[in-house]
């Protein structure tokens, strides 16, 4: 839980006042102000639009709710019909977003992803090694992150740190390293989810936009293919940072975590077992049709049918529905998942999506978001992919430091897809690079939940917050720009 001081609660409450009215008034100003580059209907969205950017941003009311109001806003201004504005809310990535939370609900409840990580901190190998502990710690969070959301992944993570701290403050207090430490757990989960389209909800959001608006498919298998190694890049960074801000005074004494962490580790339960099953079945499905496609080509008649008959969705779905049919106990007819558990996943990160694919939808028919996309240009300078690409990571960057990372997504990708389509330069590059920096908000603690957790434990101060943050952010949009120039043409997607 978030713990926030008098001053930080009078901020909040604040921020929350004053974005209730400033969200309609700027609406009303916008309709108001004459705009003759657009249409009727463009001008009214883009009122819409700011009302609701507002609204995310300063949170008056819950963030799902406000995407909801942006979608009925549309409607009763007439800018398109219900059923075209509500469609989205039913796009096949909703229920990619499902079954992968349901997936990771299984994983959850049965306590996996503990397993996972503490079996990788008892390794004999970490030692009481600083260096070592912070390099598995995050290595373990980013891991996880892949496939669970960076809230769980970072929830889960920090009573292990704080054990870790601890354990280490017995041998001789290490308020430095602790900071480090914390900091590691937030910003490895954050940056673990680039590493697979289901790791974090603005990859799903930037590959759904892409095909609609762009109409290029880049599947689960493409994806990972650039994304994993640009994780590790990311990860190696992320650990040369906070090791170097937060060295600790000297090591420990004694192989302690390998004593203090062994105990927890305990023989696999039925559960376990068959979530771990589910999991790696759907993973199967989820990169077997690139594998044909590698090995048969992409003409070849399985790879076409398998293409078409297993999407990701799919997929995920067959998976997610084997944690309700694997027993775990059959005489008493009970299974891995029951659908009580299963309604316990954050059915407003689905409502979010659709309401900013319906938004971003709506940009694009009415042309505002093409008008959005030349201001930008003209402001910029940027005129070739690459350049473009730039701006469009630092963009999302500094858009996620104060909202969302999946608001970030719904507000900058429609922009920067409709920016090249509209100046006839690739829109992968900048769409991928806006989709991925979306999710990099490290300065501050409402940037991100992660951050809101770790600063929570009293054991983060802001400064360092800061510090750590703004250095990960410039250097991490740095490299997020070269990972995707080199190995974007390797997949065949620059």
């Amino acid at each position: 839980m978030e713990k926030l001081t008098p001053a930080e609660r009078h901020f909040e409450r604040g921020r929350h006042t004053v974005g209730l009215f400033i969200g309609p008034l700027a609406a009303l100003l916008l309709m108001l102000w004459p705009i003759p580059q657009l249409s009727p209907a463009a001008h009214k969205l883009a009122g819409i639009i700011g009302w609701i950017v507002i609204w995310w941003i300063t949170e008056p009311i819950p963030i799902p709710m406000s995407a909801l109001l942006g979608a009925v806003l549309c409607v009763l201004f007439g800018i398109a019909p219900a059923r075209q504005v509500f469609a989205p809310f039913a796009d096949p990535t909703i229920y990619l977003f499902l079954g992968s939370f349901i997936l990771a609900e299984g994983m959850s409840v049965h306590g996996l992803h503990k397993r996972i990580a503490w079996s990788l901190m008892s390794m004999r190998w970490v030692g009481n090694s600083p260096a070592r502990i912070l390099l598995v710690y995050g290595a373990a969070a980013a891991a996880i992150s892949m496939w669970i959301s960076n809230t769980a992944t970072t929830a889960m993570m920090l009573p292990i740190g704080l054990g870790i701290v601890s354990a280490l403050d017995e041998q001789q207090p290490q308020p430095r390293f602790s900071t480090g430490m914390l900091l590691m757990a937030a910003y490895a989960a954050s940056a673990g989810g680039i590493g697979t389209p289901v790791g974090t909800p603005p990859n799903l959001i930037g590959l759904a936009m892409i095909e609609k608006f762009a109409g290029i498919r880049i599947s689960f298998f493409q994806w990972m293919l650039f994304a994993i190694p640009l994780l590790i890049c990311m990860y190696a960074l992320l650990f040369a940072l906070l090791y170097l801000l937060h060295r600790p005074h000297r090591p420990a004494a004694g192989n302690l975590q390998f004593t203090r962490f062994k105990k927890e580790i305990r023989p696999l339960s039925r559960g376990e077992f068959n979530a771990l099953w589910a999991f790696l079945v759907t993973v199967l499905l989820w990169i077997m049709p690139g594998i044909i496609t590698l090995l048969q080509g992409a003409d070849s008649p399985l790879a076409k049918s398998i293409n078409d008959r297993l999407p990701e969705a799919a997929a995920v779905l067959i998976g997610a529905g084997l944690l309700f049919v694997l027993p775990i106990d059959w005489p008493k007819r009970k299974f891995t998942l029951t659908w009580k558990q299963a309604t316990r996943i954050d059915w407003g990160t689905l409502v979010l999506f659709g309401g900013g694919i319906a938004l971003g939808q709506l940009m694009f028919e009415t042309k505002l978001a093409e008008a959005v996309g030349k201001e930008l240009l003209s402001w910029s300078g940027a005129s070739s992919t690459w350049g473009v690409t730039l701006a469009a990571i630092y963009i999302a960057i500094m858009v996620s430091e104060t909202t969302s990372n999946t608001a970030a997504a719904n507000m900058v990708v429609p922009v920067m897809l409709s920016l090249c389509l509209t100046a006839h330069i690739n829109p992968v590059p900048p769409a991928l690079g806006a989709t991925l920096a979306a999710s990099w908000g490290f300065m501050l603690p409402v940037s991100t939940p992660p951050n809101a957790i770790v600063y929570g434990s009293g054991l983060v101060p802001i400064t360092k917050m800061i510090r750590a943050g703004i250095l990960f952010d410039l250097l991490g949009g740095i490299l997020i720009w070269l990972g995707l120039r080199v190995l974007l043409p390797l997949v065949g997607l620059a």
